[in-house]
C-alpha cells in the first residue's frame, strides 16, 4: 500500500522566480512527425527498454530523442 502525502499550510522558504521559464504555450508544441520502420540490433531495443522502464517512459520516445540530439547536432555545422 502507498504511503499518503500530508500537505500541510506551513511556509516554503525562499522562493527564487525563474524569469527566462517559457510559457504555457511553448511547452505544448505539436512536432511533425513520420512514421518508419528500422530494425534495430535486439540488445540496442533491450537497453532502451530497460532505462525506459527506469525513468517510466516509453522507449520509443527515448532512441527518437537520441536521434533528434543526434540530428541536431550535426545540422549545426552545415
Amino acid at each position: 500500500m502507498k504511503s499518503k502525502i500530508k500537505y500541510t499550510d506551513e511556509p516554503m522558504g525562499r522562493v527564487k522566480v525563474v524569469k527566462d521559464f517559457p510559457p504555457p504555450e511553448h511547452l505544448a508544441v505539436k512536432e511533425e512527425n513520420v512514421k518508419i520502420t528500422i530494425s534495430l540490433k535486439k540488445e540496442s531495443v533491450d537497453f532502451f527498454k530497460k532505462k525506459a522502464k527506469e525513468q517510466h517512459t516509453s522507449y520509443q520516445k527515448m532512441i527518437r530523442q537520441v536521434v533528434d540530439l543526434y540530428a541536431s547536432r550535426y545540422q549545426q555545422g552545415r
